[in-house]
């Protein structure tokens, strides 16, 4: 990590984000933010019921002392699975859970920022007490971001009403972007009188490199794999409504149940990797992430590891998308 975050930071890349899969999303931040100066540090996401909301505030803290306020908490429910058969805590209306929660966090870190009393009474989660010992105390960069990951659109206006940032499930397209998402969270921003603009959307981008045509059949196969690995979770059934494809999410749902993982690909459409994908060459990558997502997305990920592209590559392409230039 301490490696990574440096070359991170050497080749032009904006932040540095960690998801909640195979490993511990926080402790990597923490070595992260001794090893750079400038990049922001981000959970993508990290889950959001696992753990309690102190336990939560005291590390978000942390890091946010420790980054000299380059820290974005990113949150996540997960599915209902997960929460019961992976981490055995309860699963019980998420999106409201959700918004007590963020109010929770909101109310523990004003405690420890102003010397106030801690009094929060949600219908999920109360905490009444905090006495000096346990108190952080104040610090130079109180104001800790709260992103939230969603797709319903319940989540889509929490994000407008309470968040700083909302992060879009990478299997998104640019119609659900337009036509659902920036809109519910516009309805919630409107709710507490926010002004939308004050909300900031990150998301993973699938890219299919096509320098030659051997190239582009092996990206194509490992993106639609990808894909057709999210569209299998009925959570997500949403997304694919919007474009006609709700018949997909069943099929694809039943192959995963029966462990047929490499015939799930096949039923990802040219079509569907075409409107959820930036396909071309590595020369064409930059323009056309900017021409897709400009005025949509803040901040992107691309769905690849480095070694797919040399450290050039990568230094230009940041280069390109922070001036906003193809």
């Amino acid at each position: 990590m301490a490696s990574s975050a440096r070359r991170a930071e050497e080749l032009g890349f904006a932040g540095l984000m960690t998801a909640e899969a195979s490993h511990e999303p926080y402790l990597p931040l923490m070595l992260a933010a001794e090893h750079t100066e400038r990049i922001d540090l981000l959970t993508g996401i990290a889950l959001a019921f696992t753990r309690s909301p102190m336990t939560t505030a005291y590390t978000a803290w942390d890091l946010q002392r420790n980054t000299k306020g380059r820290f974005i908490l990113g949150l996540g429910t997960q599915i209902k699975a997960h929460n019961e058969k992976r981490f055995s805590v309860p699963w019980d209306r998420p999106g409201p859970r959700l918004r007590d929660l963020v109010l929770s966090l909101r109310a523990i870190w004003d405690c420890w920022q102003n010397g106030g009393r801690l009094r929060h009474e949600g219908e999920f989660y109360k905490f009444s007490l905090m006495t000096p010992f346990f108190n952080p105390g104040p610090q130079e960069h109180p104001g800790v971001p709260v992103y939230i990951a969603g797709v319903n659109p319940y989540m889509c206006r929490l994000a407008g009403e309470l968040c700083d940032g909302f992060h879009v499930h990478p299997i998104h397209t640019v119609k659900y972007l337009t036509e659902v998402v920036r809109p519910l969270v516009a309805e919630g921003a409107a709710r507490s009188g926010r002004d939308p603009a004050e909300v900031k959307y990150v998301s993973g981008c699938f890219v299919v490199f096509a320098d030659s045509d051997e190239e582009r059949e092996r990206w194509t196969g490992v993106t639609k794999q990808q894909i057709a690995f999210y569209a299998s979770t009925p959570a997500y059934k949403s997304i694919l409504a919007v474009h006609g494809w709700e018949e997909l999410g069943p099929r694809l749902t039943e192959l995963s149940k029966a462990g047929k993982w490499e015939d799930m690909a096949s039923l990802v459409s040219d079509e569907m990797l075409s409107v959820m994908a930036v396909i071309g060459r590595r020369d064409e990558i930059a323009a056309k992430l900017i021409g897709k997502y400009s005025g949509l997305l803040d901040r992107i990920t691309l769905y690849c590891g480095r070694d797919a592209c040399g450290d050039d590559w990568w230094s230009d392409l940041a280069t390109r998308l922070a001036a906003g230039q193809a």
